[in-house]
């Protein structure tokens, strides 16, 4: 087993007043060659957004984007034709940029911060047609088990589907329950993204927010320290 820690203090962080962000891997103004991607997982951003402020329109092409809301409401429109959709927190978006697209996204709250996580994913296949969708999870239906919230567009498994051959899911477990992580396969990894508490892989202890690539192998254990919420990102590694 191969293993990457991330803790939260060692991520690129940006204050532009009405955008706090924080960067897992290289983007914008902050770049480390040691932090450029995991995998196909190209970027995590952990952002908070002041009320009724956002990213005017801008374009994307050929790479997965998937927006998870931890607290408040996001708002989206774009080029394909979706008007200011609300997406609230329990919520996941996903766009498929592929061939190209403009959009706009802006915490629809005139009284509270927003909070989330923006993710992109190296698709593997470009150009495709520009796709939209987005779901609400029920926090209950993770609560010791884990729950798919997207996968691949090429096959079953539940959840938002994207043109790459990963998964997201999250798992809520209790201070004291401990998880074993099974991988699609041995060429993926995994990096798992500490939204809250505190646990320990393979020897690592994590805290809120630090997060561990973990790849070479079929499964890992989560040994639970306290009450944690956890997002695993599961992705090719070549």
């Amino acid at each position: 087993m191969k293993t990457i820690l991330h803790k939260a203090s060692d991520r690129g962080f940006a204050n532009h007043g009405w955008l706090q962000a924080n960067h897992s891997f290289s983007f914008a103004q902050f770049y480390n060659p040691e932090k450029i991607q995991f995998g196909a997982l190209r970027v995590l951003n952990d952002d908070v957004i002041a009320p009724s402020m956002g990213f005017s329109t801008h374009p994307h092409d050929n790479m997965e984007i998937i927006t998870i809301p931890l607290k408040g409401t996001l708002k989206h429109k774009d080029s394909m034709g979706n008007k200011w959709e609300t997406i609230q927190s329990g919520e996941v978006q996903i766009m498929s940029a592929g061939s190209g697209l403009m959009h706009s996204e802006m915490n629809a709250k005139t009284d509270e911060y927003l909070s989330l996580f923006q993710i992109w994913i190296i698709p593997n296949k470009t150009n495709v047609t520009p796709r939209y969708d987005q779901r609400f999870f029920n926090a209950e239906e993770r609560q010791g088990k884990l729950q798919t919230i997207v996968s691949s567009i090429d096959n079953q498994d539940e959840g938002l589907k994207i043109h790459q051959d990963a998964k997201l899911s999250r798992i809520d477990l209790a201070q004291g329950q401990n998880y074993t992580y099974n991988t699609i396969s041995k060429s993926h990894g995994t990096y798992i993204m500490t939204i809250s508490g505190d646990v320990t892989i393979h020897n690592n202890m994590l805290s809120t927010r630090d997060a561990l690539g973990v790849s070479d192998t079929d499964s890992f254990t989560i040994n639970t320290n306290s009450n944690a919420q956890l997002l695993f990102i599961e992705v090719p590694m070549s």
